[in-house]
């Protein structure tokens, strides 16, 4: 049986490229949406860049999300974007818990929790990342570690909210690495999730959560990965950088 989940393929430009390149990679993925015309595209740019971004994509049905955003609707928070800034210009996800920012910048499932239900909130998609560390897959702990992320970073939600949600697994071992989980390994995992979100919503609600993987994604395994039964698309690192790498992976999810 096909699944009724539309695929859904993210790019996060992370901290890279400047305006121009910015404008013009947008409208390079924004002219060929065609192409994966049967998943969803979104493009995640720096913050800087979202408003050209969003010009460049705004005759397509490609989305705009942002990186991160704090969890308040505004104050004294010098640096930080608040969720009616994104939705203000047009943005219609926000990457949240990303490994990066767990790791670098010290975020914990409650911290997500906070943005999570704040974007839910303002209108928003949240795409909730979670993922596991080499160290704690060697360890045999990704199912604990996993579980304990979706249950911490979702806790307190409604099933209705759950069910607007976008799931990624990153695990952080395969993050900008050259390595990716096998597609079996990275099945075995979306399938937990699914079961996870079935005991904090229901099964009928995890079945059309949408749960993406994320972790050195490129066209020659996005194939592998999407043919998975639980793998609903791919949340992409450098491969979104480049128009045909990017549309390569969205093919294969939505060709």
């Amino acid at each position: 049986m096909s699944s009724p989940r539309r695929k859904i393929v993210a790019g996060n430009w992370k901290m890279n490229l400047d305006r121009s390149q910015a404008r013009s990679l947008a409208a390079a993925v924004a002219a060929r949406s065609s192409e994966a015309a049967a998943a969803e595209l979104v493009l995640c740019p720096p913050a800087l860049y979202l408003d050209p971004v969003l010009e460049a994509v705004a005759h397509s049905p490609v989305s705009v999300g942002g990186q991160n955003m704090h969890d308040k609707a505004s104050g004294a928070f010098t640096g930080e974007i608040a969720p009616p800034m994104l939705i203000d210009l047009g943005c219609r996800y926000v990457i949240l818990g990303h490994s990066e920012r767990r790791t670098l910048f010290g975020e914990t499932d409650t911290v997500v929790n906070a943005k999570a239900r704040a974007a839910l909130a303002a209108g928003l998609t949240p795409i909730v990342c979670v993922g596991e560390t080499l160290q704690e897959r060697e360890a045999g702990r990704t199912g604990d570690v996993v579980t304990a992320q979706v249950r911490g970073s979702l806790a307190g939600l409604s099933a209705a909210e759950i069910g607007r949600l976008v799931i990624a697994y990153e695990p952080v071992w395969a993050i900008g690495t050259g390595k990716v989980a096998t597609p079996e390994q990275a099945q075995e995992v979306h399938a937990l999730i699914r079961r996870v979100l079935g005991t904090l919503a229901s099964p009928e609600v995890a079945a059309k959560v949408r749960i993406q993987y994320g972790g050195s994604v490129k066209p020659d395994n996005a194939a592998e990965l999407a043919a998975q039964p639980d793998i609903d698309g791919a949340l992409v690192g450098g491969a979104s950088l480049k128009a045909d790498d990017f549309l390569g992976i969205a093919r294969a999810f939505g060709g």
